[in-house]
């Protein structure tokens, strides 16, 4: 079972995009969902996170502000909003599904998509 990201692409900055994360299954509902991003020679590193319901959102100081997460449970959907986009954005953007007890660890999290690319480029 994997998820499924979606909606990279290139922009410039101070432009946005928005991501998406496609869920193969309802049983996903049930589980906090993240964004990471990683750029080469990097560990992957933590953008945002959503409660299973979506009541609670949490972000990394350096996307506050900025990034929108959301989810949609009855299409088993994620997005990351992300605005006013920067160089330092660019990197490849995962979602993934927590099963730990760590939020910013991405140790704690399975399922992983495959990733989309962002850059972020004049």
């Amino acid at each position: 079972v994997q998820l499924v990201e979606s909606g990279g692409g290139s922009v410039q900055p101070g432009g946005s995009l928005r991501l998406s994360c496609a869920a193969p299954v309802r049983s996903f509902n049930s589980y906090p969902m993240a964004w990471f991003r990683q750029t080469p020679g990097k560990e992957r590193e933590y953008v945002a996170s959503i409660s299973y319901n979506g009541g609670n959102t949490y972000y990394a100081d350096a996307v506050k502000g900025r990034f929108t997460i959301s989810r949609d449970n009855s299409k088993t959907m994620m997005f990351l909003q992300m605005n006013s986009l920067k160089p330092e954005d660019t990197a490849v953007y995962y979602c993934a599904a927590f099963v730990g007890t760590r939020r910013y660890d991405s140790a704690d999290y399975d399922y992983w998509g495959q990733g989309t690319q962002v850059t972020v480029s004049s």
